[in-house]
């Protein structure tokens, strides 16, 4: 082997175990959210750069919105994978505020073209409306356990 393709065949092992660490350090941390609020709904935003709506999955689960982004990596004709940077299994999770009260089942999940996951779920003004009627010593109304939202693109 000559110096040159040692050289090169090194090289290429450095990036693709520098790629791979990338990736994997991807799929440990959390994807970075966004938690909006007005006065009829809440709004969770992720970026999911490359992600098509059947790669994604959301859910609801005691106050606490989690996403699941399985991405595949399209291999290009005529190009050589040199540095695997992209992680190809995210998660992502945010919660909402200890006094939220949704209705998960109305809400909806966009994926919009440039890879932005935007979830919008509902307060849930019948809720609302059943606890200021009860006194304040009654429990409060409480929320389904899990819901998963489909997502639309």
């Amino acid at each position: 082997m000559s110096p040159s393709n040692l050289r090169k065949s090194i090289g290429n092992a450095l990036y693709r175990q520098v790629g791979r660490a990338n990736g994997r350090v991807q799929q440990h941390r959390s994807l970075p959210v966004d938690v909006l609020e007005n006065e009829t709904s809440y709004q969770v935003v992720f970026d999911a750069p490359g992600a098509e709506p059947d790669d994604v999955q959301v859910r609801y689960l005691e106050g606490n919105v989690k996403i699941r982004i399985e991405r595949f990596r399209q291999f290009r004709d005529g190009y050589e994978m040199r540095f695997p940077g992209r992680g190809m299994e995210l998660d992502g999770e945010a919660e909402l505020p200890n006094d939220a009260v949704v209705d998960p089942d109305a809400g909806e999940a966009t994926l919009t073209e440039t890879g932005t996951l935007r979830i919008d779920i509902p307060k849930d003004s019948s809720i609302e409306t059943e606890e200021s009627e009860h006194d304040a010593d009654s429990e409060p109304a409480s929320t389904p356990e899990a819901d998963e939202i489909a997502v639309d693109d």
